[in-house]
């Protein structure tokens, strides 16, 4: 793997946490004013953008369960996908550091860093089952829009609607992570590491899936 596709996993994971989880924080910090639509446009609008501006040289995964996803499809090998997955999380835990120096203590303890996590009543299988079926949803679409050589040449702005979709069901649900790398940042910096597994467990599975229908019933051969 070239240092150019590292680099470009880096910023562009980087750009998805601090961006999210100050979203969050500043939506607190208004009293609510942007709310769970405005903390989903923040999120779809890194994505979009990022993954544009990645596409071209690392393809844009930002997230182990699309690399996971590309490796099953054949599009990437073990070790590129090793190296993508350290550098998605070293972003993640980069930006979950430098967004403590940006924003005040308490506004952080209060969002909990804005770490993804299990709303009132959800149960551990409830949130397992909306992480999977919420990241299938943005995986199928990388594919169908970035991955496909069919694909038309708009995918960043696709896969960031999806992110914003998601998170407008999942949000009060899950927290819509669908990324493990947006849980395990924040949640090393401060946020707790409660049901880790579950944001690994989920998105990898949702994405595997997509990746497994996407590359053996609609991928053209």
């Amino acid at each position: 793997m070239n240092s150019k596709a590292f680099i470009a996993e880096f910023i562009g994971t980087f750009a998805l946490i601090f961006v999210g989880v100050g979203a969050i924080a500043a939506d607190y910090m208004s009293g609510g004013a942007s709310g769970l639509v405005g903390v989903a446009l923040a999120h779809g609008l890194v994505i979009a953008v990022m993954v544009s501006a990645t596409g071209a040289i690392s393809g844009g995964h930002l997230n182990p369960a699309v690399t996971i996803a590309a490796l099953i499809g054949k599009k990437i090998d073990v070790g590129k996908a090793f190296m993508y997955i350290v550098a998605q999380c070293l972003g993640a835990i980069v930006a979950a550091l430098l967004i403590k120096l940006a924003v005040p203590a308490e506004t952080l303890d209060a969002v909990r860093m804005g770490t993804p996590a299990l709303g009132s009543g959800i149960t551990l299988t409830q949130g397992l089952i909306t992480e999977i079926v919420l990241t299938f949803f943005v995986v199928f679409v990388v594919y169908g829009t970035a991955i496909d050589a069919r694909a038309p040449k708009v995918g960043g702005l696709f896969i960031g609607l999806t992110v914003t979709l998601d998170i407008l069901m999942g949000g009060p649900i899950t927290g819509a992570a669908m990324n493990p790398a947006r849980h395990l940042g924040p949640a090393l910096m401060g946020g707790g590491l409660q049901n880790l597994w579950l944001y690994w467990v989920g998105p990898i599975i949702g994405g595997a899936i997509a990746g497994l229908v996407y590359h053996n019933t609609l991928e053209q051969k």
